[in-house]
């Protein structure tokens, strides 16, 4: 079984409590309840809201519209800087207490983790109710749990787990904000819901508004189309979303804890331009010090800064080639410095990911293909980072022999996994 651990609006939440001098949860937590809030685009990206409050949501303001839109509908709108490095460091610590009774946490992003609950029965009792419990008393309150056979099933549990609202169809609520979904009614749980869930997964974001205008609204009419029609319509996107509502899903892939590298320092009032750059160069220079990078050479690097009227900025810089020379690395960030789109009181530079020793030199004779596999996702992850999430597809045959050219194959992301 797999249990979904959903903290609803995490980020707001989040920049609520340590925006304002680090106040208690429980009084953002109010505030979050009382107010019409949202979180304000981050600097440097598209004019459009983020998570929103519920007293917002009222007025008919949603995550992703424009601010000139959610304004004029609600003009009380209250706008919170956005505090992406405290977001991280604060989902970091729940998954560490996640982590701390034994969970093995895949999480793509804040507010939102899964792990396998069936090797931890053991040591909670040796019943499901026991993991639950463990991860209830290290999640508080706020959170929903969903316990299913997979990840999309899991998470529709978590979904729909809050207080007074009626599930049936064989779905055990085990207390406020847990939902149980044993194995032979998954079917018969997701057939209900709205095809809205399937924006979960990134990749299918695009799909539930197209089976909207098609008359497709649940999961059940989309589990019942047959596969060779979704496959020659959506092709891969369309059976993945044909599994997910048909209650299967691909495997977890639980995170490796990342190894705390990192190190920030403070900078003198208005500084700029040379003063900047000399600070990153210290801090490239004590990142490269530090004896937990063990003679490694480096592969991704996260530059952030703290501003001086509130909220924080952050980005992430992928090496070409994994370095340990500070002038390779520091002609890599040194860039991203003039994407600052405020005045800075402080700048923070973290390890992400490791590459080889130091030492280590490339083949001289033909890679394996393991190797030439990572090769090449390394450099779909640069490019889609460069250019953004659809830089990177490859061509998917669908239907070879139709006398269509459009239906004869389809574009998909290229999967960082997979195959050549």
């Amino acid at each position: 079984m797999v249990v979904c651990v959903l903290y609803p609006r995490f980020a707001l939440l989040s920049a609520l409590g340590r925006g304002d001098g680090g106040r208690d949860p429980e009084d953002a937590r109010r505030e979050l309840v009382a107010g019409a809030v949202a979180l304000a685009p981050e600097p440097g990206r598209s004019q459009v809201v983020g998570e929103v409050s519920p007293a917002a949501e009222a007025f008919g303001v949603v995550p992703g519209m424009r601010v000139g839109e959610a304004l004029a509908r609600c003009p009380e709108l209250r706008l919170v800087p956005p505090d992406p490095d405290g977001v991280r460091s604060a989902w970091g610590e729940v998954l560490d207490r996640l982590e701390g009774i034994g969970a093995a946490c895949e999480s793509d992003a804040p507010g939102i983790a899964y792990f396998d609950a069936d090797g931890l029965a053991g040591i909670h009792g040796g019943r499901l109710d026991g993991v639950l419990a463990a991860a209830r008393r290290v999640m508080g309150r706020g959170a929903r749990l969903g316990c299913a056979p997979s990840r999309f099933s899991s998470y529709a549990a978590a979904m729909c787990a809050r207080a007074r609202r009626a599930v049936g169809g064989g779905v055990m609520v085990g207390g406020r904000g847990t939902i149980t979904v044993p194995g032979g009614a998954v079917r018969a749980f997701l057939a209900p819901l709205p095809v809205g869930l399937l924006r979960a997964r990134p990749e299918l974001a695009w799909l539930p508004d197209v089976l909207d205008r098609l008359g497709i609204r649940t999961l059940g009419e989309l589990g019942a189309l047959p596969a060779p029609a979704v496959a020659e319509r959506f092709g891969h996107p369309g059976l993945l979303a044909l599994d997910l509502a048909q209650g299967r899903d691909t495997p977890l892939d639980p995170r490796r804890p990342p190894e705390p590298v990192g190190e920030r320092i403070d900078l003198p009032e208005a500084a700029s331009g040379p003063q900047l750059e000399r600070a990153l160069e210290l801090l490239v220079a004590r990142v490269l010090a530090r004896r937990e990078r063990r003679g490694r050479a480096l592969r991704s690097l996260a530059l952030s800064a703290r501003f001086v009227e509130g909220g924080t900025w952050r980005t992430r810089v992928t090496l070409r080639h994994p370095s340990a020379g500070s002038d390779r690395i520091l002609t890599a960030l040194v860039t991203r410095l003039s994407e600052l789109p405020a005045p800075a009181e402080s700048l923070g530079l973290e390890v992400e990911a490791f590459g080889p020793p130091a030492h280590d030199q490339g083949l001289l004779v033909a890679e394996p293909p393991a190797v030439r596999r990572r090769r090449i996702a390394e450099a779909v992850q640069q490019a889609r980072q460069a250019a953004g999430p659809e830089a990177a597809l490859r061509v998917l045959e669908v239907d070879p022999d139709s006398r269509l050219p459009e239906r004869r194959a389809v574009l998909t992301p290229f999967p960082l996994g997979g195959r050549e």
